[in-house]
């Protein structure tokens, strides 16, 4: 069984104390309170996934989420929290949510939210989930389980379809440009912006490296602990993201990026496929002047954050030319706006980043040459506003 010891020490609020990542909230020198904590379901029931990177922000947001509802809820115990990282298997999730659940009873609650956050870190986490929603046994409880985006990876979420209630799944992503130029400025000005993106090319979106509590190896090591998780090779998983920074930011089969990482095409796939349930590559299709998508075209491959790629390049050990972080940014930012991305090439020209509603092409420095007009050439001193006003 759970010690309740460990239970207590992660609910401190239960005895009207202070949780430490409060104290650190207020102590930094960039604060923002995230936007996704506001599409949490917070209506029994409900299981909601909250799903991103390791080191986005989740569990500060969580504890932001939790302070927030302690201001409406009378009875302190009704909030339970538990970092899962510090258990072995599936039936010690179990173990400490009915330990909560007696404790709650003998107080008086009626409607728990519990937080189990890295949930993902234990080994078969999902058939503990599972087992609590079909026993009823959070029947008028929400439930709101985190992790890394290994939850997508292994698409567990899908098992729980019909049982997430009035449940949601969120997504969380470091900050995009905008909501990171809005930290020193409400209103855009071109000189500020391209101050401020010089700052973003260097941090990226993680508020955490902002204020000087993370570092690029941290991002490394919590990737290659996703990776363990899964059953992979960190090392195939390095050469694969090798080969795409060598081809960056060119289209390139399955074929050629798996000759130039050393490994077979259904490998490469399969590490393409695990980097982008981890949310590390988005992955760029051909879009033919029809609107259709070709699939057996080549395809461009995205690292979806300048600091995530910045460790990904340093973990490679290979050079990040800033052209490439230029494209790699437009490209995601469109991505967020529309749900896709796509490019298109002819032989006198590409367009490097397209939706059904714009067409951008992207120049580090100053455009020499020839699109057609509906195509938005961007030189490098346009990204910055692009990407705000976007």
């Amino acid at each position: 069984m759970m010690s309740e010891d460990m239970i207590e020490e992660q609910n401190p609020w239960w005895f009207h104390e202070e949780d430490p990542d409060w104290v650190e909230f207020n102590e930094l020198e960039y604060q923002v309170i995230p936007g996704w904590i506001r599409e949490i379901s917070l209506k029994p029931f409900a299981l909601n996934f909250v799903i991103g990177p390791r080191r986005v922000g989740k569990t500060m947001g969580l504890k932001l989420l939790i302070r927030r509802l302690l201001n409406e809820e009378k009875n302190p115990y009704s909030l339970f929290y538990f970092d899962c990282g510090v258990l072995e298997n599936y039936r010690e999730i179990i173990d400490v949510v009915e330990s909560y659940i007696k404790l709650r009873e003998r107080k008086g609650v009626r409607t728990s939210y519990l937080f189990l956050d890295e949930v993902t870190l234990v080994p078969n986490w999902w058939r503990a989930i599972k087992y609590l929603v079909d026993r009823r046994k959070l029947r008028n409880d929400v439930l709101t389980v985190t992790g890394s985006v290994t939850i997508a990876a292994e698409r567990h979420i899908g098992a729980f379809g019909g049982r997430q209630g009035n449940g949601k799944t969120v997504e969380v992503m470091p900050l995009s440009f905008r909501e990171y130029y809005n930290l020193f400025y409400e209103d855009f000005f071109p000189s500020k912006g391209e101050e401020i993106f010089e700052k973003y090319l260097e941090t990226g979106g993680y508020l955490a490296y902002l204020n000087r509590r993370l570092r690029t190896s941290d991002i490394v090591s919590a990737i290659k602990a996703d990776v363990r998780t899964l059953g992979k090779s960190t090392g195939l998983a390095r050469d694969v993201i090798g080969a795409i920074l060598d081809v960056a930011p060119d289209p390139v089969s399955f074929r050629k990026l798996a000759e130039r990482a050393g490994v077979s095409t259904p490998t490469v796939r399969e590490y393409l496929e695990l980097f982008e349930g981890l949310h590390i590559l988005l992955k760029v299709k051909f879009l033919d002047a029809g609107g259709r998508i070709l699939e057996r075209k080549d395809r461009k491959f995205a690292i979806r954050d300048p600091l995530l790629a910045r460790a990904m390049a340093q973990w490679a050990g290979r050079e990040l030319p800033r052209p490439v972080l230029y494209e790699w940014l437009v490209q995601e930012h469109l991505y967020r706006k529309f749900g896709e991305v796509f490019y298109f090439r002819t032989k006198d020209y590409e367009v490097d980043a397209v939706t059904r509603v714009m067409k951008v092409e992207v120049k580090s420095g100053i455009s020499k040459g020839r699109y057609p007009k509906d195509v938005l050439v961007l030189e490098g001193k346009d990204v910055p506003r692009f990407l705000y006003e976007l």
